[in-house]
């Protein structure tokens, strides 16, 4: 089984992570990456514009589909991820959404794992079915030999988390992109929580990540915006993919001879359709400065994960101890289910996010809630700050009753996303809400 991929130069991850797609010297010498705050492009002449309408060369043309600081923020997150390419959107969920778009666009189904953010799975019902597209929420996702019976004729994908939320569950990867394989479909991730320092999935077998940088990657709680990066190695030209064998006008050669995307883009023919069509249409484009503010927070990505998982462990052990916590999740705690494949995949630690069950009434959950100091109580995750959450009353509000028991979301979970405090203090900050909540 494959563990952490190497980036694709000499260089290691931690150098990469602060240094890749970026050269100073294109850049007048600017240490940290200027913010590009401009629409469009002049041309140099005619010319050079026939050339970058009919990408026979490379520049930029407007920033809703190109802008250097976005582009920056692409390759440095391409690199991390061993990936053939990247395009970075507006937000997450607008990653998720171009990625289920293009890949089932004119109907299909999408084999998904029950452990999902409640975003994803409010909008695989409220929108998708609209557009022709269908969820299947597999009942075999944590026994990958048995998922191939889950699989339909029309099943365009399987989708997962690798770190779930707010339950933490992990899956093996690898064997789950096996069985896409086997049926000729690609294997999408949703690596949010882990981030590419805790765990790579196209290195596991995944053909297409997505992210919402807004979590572990900026990891400061400022910016909003997603990233989608594919490996390079699924073959699109497939009758289950119509779409990738379509020839575009907008895509002719020299000669006005119509091309496909796998055509003119053969590296990352999925990515380069994501950007010409959704990207360029539906316009969910992320912004210079939200793109800087990104590839400043990644400069700290190490770090930063490293010791929220550290945070993270104690946590859940001291929880673990108290008489009113009915339960602990989280994937580094000796007795999870999951604590196996954590050993083998997640060598850098499992992340910021665990959950507990509190074991009292709504009114004293509420109390504990309402008694933190230190930690934050809202919605985000990954951030610098300590945060605290009862999940199934907020971030995972839209589901209903039976949606909640399939993804094993019981009414007292209360989800952690722990920062870079002092262990002590926050632990202390916890000791004295039981106090408080319990009396």
């Amino acid at each position: 089984m494959a563990n952490q991929a190497e980036p694709p130069t000499a260089y290691r991850f931690d150098t990469q992570r602060v240094r890749a797609g970026y050269e100073p010297k294109d850049h007048n010498y600017a240490v940290s990456p200027p913010i590009y705050q401009t629409v469009s492009y002049d041309f140099r002449d005619v010319e050079n514009a026939a050339n970058l309408f009919g990408l026979r060369e490379a520049g930029y043309l407007y920033t809703r589909i190109g802008n250097p600081t976005v582009t920056t923020l692409e390759e440095r997150v391409k690199t991390l991820d061993g990936a053939a390419g990247a395009i970075a959107l507006a937000s997450g969920m607008a990653a998720i959404s171009y990625t289920l778009l293009n890949i089932a666009e004119g109907g299909g189904r999408i084999l998904t794992s029950p452990y999902l953010y409640g975003g994803s799975k409010d909008s695989f019902k409220k929108i998708y079915p609209k557009f022709g597209i269908r969820f299947d929420y597999a009942q075999n996702i944590e026994s990958p030999e048995k998922l191939s019976a889950e699989i339909r004729p029309d099943t365009k994908a399987i989708f997962v988390e690798s770190i779930s939320n707010p339950n933490t569950v992990l899956l093996d990867i690898d064997l789950i992109a096996e069985v896409a394989h086997e049926h000729g479909i690609p294997l999408v991730v949703d690596n949010t929580v882990a981030t590419p320092y805790l765990y790579n999935p196209i290195a596991h077998g995944a053909d297409i990540v997505v992210y919402s940088a807004t979590k572990g990657l900026n990891g400061h709680g400022n910016v909003i915006a997603g990233l989608v990066l594919e490996s390079g190695k699924f073959h699109w030209q497939s009758e289950k993919f119509p779409q990738f064998s379509e020839k575009y006008y907008t895509l002719r050669d020299i000669n006005g001879s119509l091309r496909t995307f796998p055509e003119v883009f053969p590296d990352a023919p999925f990515i380069q359709r994501i950007r010409f069509n959704y990207l360029n249409y539906f316009g969910a484009a992320l912004s210079p400065f939200d793109a800087y503010l990104a590839v400043i927070g990644l400069e700290t990505l190490s770090e930063r994960l490293a010791k929220q998982s550290y945070n993270a462990l104690k946590i859940a052990e001291y929880l673990s101890s108290r008489k009113a916590v009915e339960w602990v999740r989280y994937p580094a705690l000796k007795g999870s289910p999951h604590y196996s494949l954590y050993e083998r995949d997640y060598p850098n630690g499992a992340g910021g996010i665990l959950s507990f069950g509190f074991q009292g009434t709504q009114e004293q959950r509420e109390k504990l809630l309402n008694s933190v100091k230190l930690f934050h109580y809202h919605l985000n995750i990954g951030d610098a700050r300590s945060l605290i959450v009862n999940s199934p009353q907020t971030t995972h509000s839209e589901l209903e009753a039976d949606e909640k028991a399939i993804a094993d979301i019981p009414e007292n979970l209360i989800r952690i996303s722990a920062g870079l405090e002092d262990l002590a203090d926050l632990i202390a900050d916890l000791e004295q809400a039981f106090q408080a909540a319990l009396i």
